[in-house]
């Protein structure tokens, strides 16, 4: 099945509970106050946030005018046109992992739940059918639990994987990594943190500590920084990523359990409000459903009837 119809398929449950109700104002009948009145309702409602609302309907708006336009099914393909252009906008949006260098280092942060260790897991297996020397780093030292998970992944996927006993110094365990990477040819280190309230101070100063020995040991081409965000948090989200980007300068979002959202504008508006691409959607559980973000296939998908 090509990645248009699985992404149909597994935003089954973001259209029933968001998007089917805005497809259905673009089915017909006339533009009129109403019409605008509903559709800034529903993409607030759906968490694309005030202003890009506002922004959209005021550029839909204006369309509708200079064309002449007087039903709302003529406005449909323009619509989905400027959700296109707000996401692609968004330099690197939809790109996969940068690998500059050898090693290159992918650190994944975000807060506890989000999936951090399964998209470690998933992107490590993904690389190594690619033909890639990936090695792991089990940085999550709170989780005795996540640290064994990781390792299933790495025996899984067929990498190797550093790691410490719980309780041991994160720091520790990723400069470790990278010499053992240095040495041995890897292509990709992908480093699965703990979990952190982006709320608590202390937290994030260790995250800072982690990323202040990446770049003492790696130069700045050959560095990611992606935050794993749980679709289903919502507005919530917003305030994560404008945390961890603040304290490690991100350079990207996994949108984690996209399919069980009911509020599908949060990639909108992430990409939007926060200029951050968004790099990968996770639509399931299966390692093949942490898939490349892909704009039009993903307009399409939402809004598809």
């Amino acid at each position: 099945m090509v990645f248009w119809d699985r992404l149909k398929e597994s935003l089954k449950g973001v259209r029933d509970r968001w998007s089917r109700g805005i497809s259905a104002l673009f089915l017909g009948g006339a533009v009129s106050e109403e019409f605008w009145v509903d559709l800034e309702d529903l993409l607030i409602s759906g968490d694309v946030g005030v202003d890009l609302a506002e922004g959209l309907i005021a550029e839909l708006k204006e369309y509708a005018k200079r064309e002449r336009l007087s039903e709302t099914s003529q406005l449909r393909e323009r619509f989905l046109g400027l959700l296109e252009e707000r996401l692609i906008s968004v330099p690197k949006m939809g790109e996969p992992l940068f690998m500059a260098c050898r090693p290159s280092l992918t650190l994944l942060v975000g807060v506890n739940g989000s999936g951090k260790t399964t998209t470690t897991g998933k992107l490590a297996a993904q690389y190594v059918k690619q033909g890639h020397r990936v090695l792991l780093a089990a940085a999550d030292t709170y989780r005795a639990a996540a640290i064994e998970q990781l390792k299933a992944w790495g025996e899984r996927a067929g990498c190797r994987v550093i790691a410490q006993a719980p309780g041991s110094d994160a720091a520790a365990v990723v400069f470790d990594a990278i010499q053992a990477a240095k040495s041995t040819g890897t292509d990709l280190i992908l480093v699965d943190s703990a979990g952190r309230l982006h709320t608590k101070h202390n937290l994030m100063e260790e995250l800072r500590k982690l990323r202040r020995i990446i770049d003492r040991e790696l130069p700045p081409e050959s560095v990611e920084v992606l935050l794993v965000l749980d679709a289903v948090m919502g507005q919530n989200g917003f305030r994560q990523a404008e945390a961890f980007h603040e304290a490690l300068g991100l350079t990207g979002v996994i949108l984690t359990k996209y399919d069980n959202t009911a509020k599908g504008g949060i990639l909108l508006a992430v990409a939007d409000r926060l200029k951050l691409p968004i790099r990968y959607v996770g639509l399931g559980e299966d390692i093949e459903d942490l898939r490349l973000f892909a704009p039009r296939d993903f307009v399409e998908g939402l809004l598809s009837d």
